[in-house]
């Protein structure tokens, strides 16, 4: 499927005004600023592409309200608050369009009579399997090889891509994206050690629960509560390859890139950024708005919102900074305090 919309109706998606060019080209695609053709759409929010501005063949580029073109610009400029956010909304709105394309149930897939599923809007795979007691929202769409547990809830707008397995008692709210491979609701990492030296399994009795809007990651796995829930409130953005364990809670907004770990039960703010290959701790709490570097390991509770830290275990950014500067100069002072032993020795 290829975009068919003119420059003006883009420009009125996105809350903008067109300047220059023709507002009635025809746009079918997206593309770089470099590479596009006449019937392609850009953007410009990198001034270190502005040079590309004056040649391109795209129709229309997406700019920054108050940017002033230093020559003649060879296409229409639809001009929004914010290049990259509007770009952004484009993109959104592009995909949208390509996922409500797809309707119907290929087969062979499996769907239990008791499902509930408006079969008019969704979109199910071949060798999807959807268990019993099932509700799932309009306009899913629910790709090849998908596993859906018993008594799963899926809101209204959920893309299911393919490999994805959401294990029975989940829930998903509004608007969830689910990247290939995905694992919502395994077994927490739950093992009592015994007088023998052994460990017995503890039963995972409790689901996971996605708010509105949630996007997780290629092979990322939100493992269910022991009791209660595993909870990522609405706008969570979780990279692939990211372990979450049972009973953690994720804050709004929240963000978390790839390879990292949250021990269980551990609790993290809204509007946090914590950095890929990361490591919580079981049990303590990030402050909202925590930024939290990669690589870094957090072994306490950070209590102030604003935090930002880094390192192995973590401390605030500044405190590392100044001893990864000492750290620098630790050869330099090993020789100055051999050079002052041999000093005091010839004495």
């Amino acid at each position: 499927m290829k975009l068919e919309i003119t420059v003006q109706q883009i420009a009125a998606l996105l809350q903008g005004e067109v300047v220059g060019g023709d507002p009635n080209a025809k746009i079918s695609a997206i593309a770089k600023i470099q590479e596009g053709d006449a019937n392609a759409i850009s953007f410009l929010a990198n001034m270190k592409y502005e040079e590309y501005l004056y040649s391109t063949k795209v129709s229309a580029v997406i700019v920054s309200k108050g940017f002033e073109p230093k020559q003649e610009v060879p296409c229409a400029m639809i001009v929004v608050e914010d290049a990259y956010s509007g770009f952004t909304d484009l993109l959104t709105e592009y995909q949208r369009m390509l996922s409500l394309a797809k309707v119907g149930i290929e087969q062979p897939a499996f769907i239990d009579e008791s499902v509930e599923m408006d079969k008019a809007t969704a979109y199910v795979g071949a060798f999807t399997y959807i268990s019993k007691g099932a509700k799932i929202g309009k306009n899913a769409k629910i790709h090849p090889q998908v596993f859906i547990g018993e008594g799963v809830e899926i809101g209204d707008n959920c893309v299911i891509y393919a490999g994805v397995k959401i294990c029975h008692g989940s829930k998903l709210g509004n608007n969830c994206t689910l990247q290939a491979g995905a694992v919502i609701g395994s077994d927490g990492f739950g093992f009592a050690p015994q007088k023998d030296g052994t460990y017995k399994s503890i039963p995972q009795i409790g689901n996971v629960i996605l708010e509105n809007n949630v996007d997780i990651g290629a092979n990322t796995v939100v493992d269910r509560a022991t009791m209660g829930s595993t909870v990522l409130k609405s706008g969570v953005k979780l990279d692939n390859l990211i372990q979450v364990a049972h009973n953690v809670v994720i804050g709004e907004n929240t963000v978390i890139a790839s390879q990292t770990g949250v021990s269980g039960s551990s609790e993290i703010g809204a509007n946090c950024m914590i950095g890929g290959q990361v490591g919580v701790s079981g049990h303590i709490q990030l402050a909202d708005r925590t930024m939290v570097a990669a690589q870094s390991g957090i072994a306490q509770t950070i209590k102030e919102s604003g935090t930002r830290i880094m390192g192995s275990p973590a401390i605030s950014q500044m405190d590392h900074l100044k001893a990864f500067a000492v750290y620098r100069k630790l050869p330099e002072l090993q020789r100055i305090v051999r050079d002052l032993e041999k000093k005091v020795l010839s004495l």
